[in-house]
């Protein structure tokens, strides 16, 4: 009983003289402008250049330290859109509290309305990607997303609004890191260009992502704030080309108190043109194609955040899009003196309409420890996708003997398609130059596909097709880095379960597919000076077949060539090598780097005789796993500012792919169309030339030029592709509003044209409404100093390839 009443009394003694011997820190934080409190700013107290201990200032603009031993500090204040503060705070047994008052000061380039954005976009590179901040001379680019996107150093979109990245179309595209379960060709056409913050190029990613996607990701993050008070913004855009298009959206943010309420809706409508011709020779058969595309799509966001205190956040928003779409193909085939054929002309009218809904709901919560950037984050994601096509195919056939026969058929296409996702990431610097970062994800995708196709006069019964495909992705991830004065490292490993499942006509046909891969990641960073800086980086990635590569149903028909996916593909993996490097100028930045890839089964169109047909008339459209190749290429791009009033941005990229694989074509030895092997070396070539002149603060204008040089490939060769643009923009009501004009493709010269002996010689050109004149507004309104929430970035696992003739 002694010795425990001793050791009580000595653990008093202990507790008495430390609390004795501590103090503590208090005060108030405030806009220096206006004495207004600033609420959530971050102080942090530092010892010898380390963190102690770290708050956030209450509503009010007050914080406190408690309990602090008495020693000397470094205290900082930081908060989004004002000016750091650097102060010393001294405590000892004469003075065992400090009080300290600060009224920050506002950045210059701080705006009075929603968005801060820079007058010229710039690039600069990190440790895993290379970030393009989107300037005010991207954003005259065009009304949404999809028209700035060609101004991207390494990014490409062809006519059907396709993304690609260095040459190649696997490419994941995230929107503030989360997938939209939205086709990104038509969910960028619905993103006013204004709304977009930055864009991330991850061209090699680390294992922390989801290892989808050969040639990397594409990571669109948009203006977000959580501003006192009420505000918001509007966009509205009217492109003239054939036909006028609109697009206009409106966002809104209210912050109160803890809680911030946010939401969007945007709009995208009008009529889209696109015809051509495909020519084939053997045969003297001429097929002219006219496409019109009336589209009208909503889409609408509508969340909140909840601080519950300083270290924990609540999220939780809904994303909604609804599309309804209708498509006019006529297709008119010209028999030319084709021998044994007793028909002179085909004409087909096609028609595809039906709505096309995805709703997705997500819940996010983030933990933030004492120590800065210890942080735990959970997301529970669902999304639902409801889409529904309709199709009716009216064809008149005339013959050489004037006779002619209509033959008329509907297709009828419902599917689902239900994504559920969780996972945890965890982050905790381990101390000043060490990082250790973890996670683990569930990925769960439910799709189902009913198709009906046949004359609505007949019975179908035995028209009917039922498709399910299935997958169960579960993974782990760890990576491990330091930074030391100039060198710097990381390296990762993401551990991965996937199982596949397809099945046609209830077991008719099915398809499995179940294995674990390791996916490792490596990155070394040399600063060879401040302003010079050398990167080297290794990944793996895999490409899995999308659902509509492999479905076996109809995408698009035409009399001559009909479009299917093919259930049997397999993924394809690929090793990639970077060496990248950047170097920050006075007036502006160079990077430039190469990279190796080694790519297995690489997943690709083909074209092949429809074995049904008698005719050799009629070709498949599908897809196929080539062999395997190497590819290599190089990026350089230069953002330099030659004179107060003009600065320019040149970019190239070149990429070349020793491919090979097996197509279909004339075999001499057999005097046939069958498989045969191919060898090629597919290159790949872009040049860009962005240049803005700057007439006074409110009006500037732009010259862009673009050039995509020619491309022989397996399947087919590509023609090159170039066009140049101009345009202007005028601010006004001190920098809240925005007028811009483009007047896009000026010569109209855009245009894609191939040609190809595969499976048979043929030669085609597309053309579509690449000559426009855009009229643009923004307009912000609403008061608040910015607060950017965290959020951590999630990408999706799924391949959206498919779509498109070509």
């Amino acid at each position: 009983m002694k010795l425990k009443f001793f050791l009580f009394a000595l653990l008093g003694i202990i507790a008495t003289a430390q609390a004795q011997n501590t103090g503590s820190v208090s005060g108030k934080i405030t806009e220096k402008s206006n004495n207004a409190p600033i609420s959530y700013a971050t102080v942090s107290l530092k010892e010898n250049g380390k963190i102690v201990s770290g708050v956030n200032t209450d509503d009010n603009g007050d914080f406190s330290f408690k309990n602090i031993a008495l020693k000397s500090y470094t205290i900082e204040i930081q908060y989004i859109g004002f000016r750091k503060y650097i102060g010393s705070v001294l405590l000892s047994e004469n003075k065992k509290t400090a009080t300290v008052n600060v009224a920050l000061e506002e950045e210059a380039t701080q705006l009075k309305g929603v968005n801060i954005v820079a007058e010229r976009s710039t690039i600069e590179q990190k440790i895993d990607r290379k970030v393009v901040n989107v300037g005010k001379d991207l954003t005259t680019a065009g009304a949404s997303a999809s028209d700035i996107m060609n101004n991207i150093p390494s990014v490409n979109v062809d006519q059907d609004g396709k993304l690609s990245l260095r040459g190649n179309d696997n490419v994941r595209v995230l929107i503030d890191g989360r997938p939209t379960n939205i086709d990104p060709a038509q969910l960028l056409k619905q993103i006013p260009s204004t709304s977009i913050k930055k864009i991330e190029l991850i061209t090699n990613p680390s294992a922390k992502y989801n290892p989808e996607g050969m040639s990397g990701i594409i990571n669109i993050i948009l203006h977000k704030n959580a501003n006192t008070g009420f505000n918001g913004s509007y966009s509205g855009g009217i492109t003239f080309g054939e036909t006028a298009k609109y697009n206009q959206s409106l966002d809104l943010n209210y912050k109160t108190g803890k809680v911030n309420f946010f939401g969007n809706v945007g709009q995208n409508f009008g009529k889209y043109h696109n015809k051509g011709f495909i020519q084939r020779f053997d045969e003297d058969i001429t097929q002219k194609i006219d496409v019109l595309n009336d589209n009208d799509s909503y889409l609408y966001k509508i969340g909140m955040d909840y601080l519950i205190d300083d270290h924990n956040t609540l999220s939780i928003y809904t994303n909604q899009n609804k599309s309804t779409g209708k498509g006019y193909v006529d297709t008119d085939i010209d028999y030319n003196n084709v021998t044994g054929s007793d028909i002179s002309n085909i004409f087909q009218k096609s028609r595809y309409w039906g709505p096309d809904q995805v709703g997705t709901y997500n819940l996010a919560y983030k933990h933030i420890f004492k120590k800065e950037g210890h942080t735990l984050d959970f997301e529970a994601n669902y999304s639902d996708n409801k889409e529904t096509q309709n199709a009716s195919f009216d064809t008149e056939t005339t013959k050489t003997d004037n006779t002619a026969g209509n033959v008329f058929y509907e297709d009828y296409l419902k599917g689902t398609r239900k994504l559920s996702t969780i996972n945890v990431d965890y982050v905790n610097p381990l101390n000043e130059k060490t990082t250790l970062e973890a996670g683990a994800e569930a990925r769960i995708t439910r799709t189902e596909n009913d198709y009906i196709t046949g004359n609505p006069l007949l019975p179908v019964a035995d028209q009917m097709s039922h498709y399910t495909y299935d997958t169960d992705i579960y993974s782990a991830y760890v990576t491990f880095g330091q930074k030391f004065k100039k060198l710097s490292y990381q390296v990762g490993a993401r551990f991965e379960s996937y199982k596949v499942q397809a099945n046609l006509n209830y077991g008719k046909d099915k398809f499995d597919d179940d294995y674990i891969t390791l996916y490792p990641s490596a990155y070394l960073t040399y600063n060879i000076t401040e302003k010079n800086t050398l990167q080297l980086s290794y990944s793996r990635r895999v490409d899995r077949p999308s659902l509509e590569q492999t479905k076996p149903i109809r995408e698009f028909a035409t009399p001559l060539v009909t479009s299917i996916g093919n259930p049997d593909l397999r993924p394809q993996f690929t090793n990639s090598v970077e060496l990248n490097y950047t170097k920050t100028l006075e007036k502006g930045s160079f990077t430039v780097g190469v990279f190796v890839r080694s790519i297995n089964d690489q997943i690709s169109r083909i074209l092949y005789p429809d074995p049904t047909d008698t005719s050799g008339q009629k070709q498949i459209m599908s897809f196929t796993n080539f062999d395997h190749n190497t590819a290599y290429g190089f990026e350089m791009s230069f953002n330099y500012k030659i004179t107060k009033w003009w600065d320019i941005q040149p970019s190239i990229d070149f990429s070349s792919i020793d491919q090979s694989g097996v197509i279909y074509g004339f075999i001499p030895e057999k005097n046939e169309i069958g498989p045969k092997n191919k060898t090629v070396t597919v290159s790949a070539f872009n040049g860009r030339m962005n240049s803005n002149f700057k007439v006074n603060k409110r009006l500037s204008f732009l010259a862009f030029g673009f050039y995509r040089g020619a491309t022989d490939g397996l399947q087919n060769n590509s023609h090159e592709m170039y066009k140049m643009d101009i345009g202007t923009r005028y601010t006004l009501l001190d920098n809240k509003m925005n007028l811009s004009v483009r007047f896009n493709d000026v010569f109209n010269t855009m245009k894609y044209a191939f040609d190809t002996e595969n499976p048979y010689p043929q030669a085609g050109q597309f053309k579509w409404e690449s000559q426009t004149v855009y009229f643009g507004l923004t307009y912000n309104f609403g008061g608040g100093k910015i607060k950017n929430l965290q959020r951590k970035q999630r990408d999706d696992n799924t391949n959206k390839g498919g779509g498109g003739m070509f």
